[in-house]
């Protein structure tokens, strides 16, 4: 609790069993600083392109009917 901030800060790790040192709960702050997300950026992600998409490969079934082969060849 401070003067500026009367509401009382809750503590961000509690040790329910056991004797740590600092050094193990520094390292135990660190990993789960490391392990915790991250805000995103605002930055979209960037398509991939359509060489690079696994689906191309996949291949859609072919429906007979008149011009059926120049559709089998065509990408979707």
């Amino acid at each position: 609790m401070t003067e500026e901030n009367p509401i009382p800060e809750k503590p961000m790790l509690r040790v329910v069993r056991g004797t740590p040192d600092d050094a193990e709960l520094a390292a135990l702050t660190a990993v789960l600083a490391a392990a915790g997300g991250s805000k995103p950026t605002g930055e979209p992600k960037q398509r991939r392109s359509r060489w690079a998409d696994r689906a191309a490969l996949l291949r859609r079934p072919l429906h007979p009917g008149p011009g059926a082969w120049r559709a089998s060849g065509m990408p979707r």
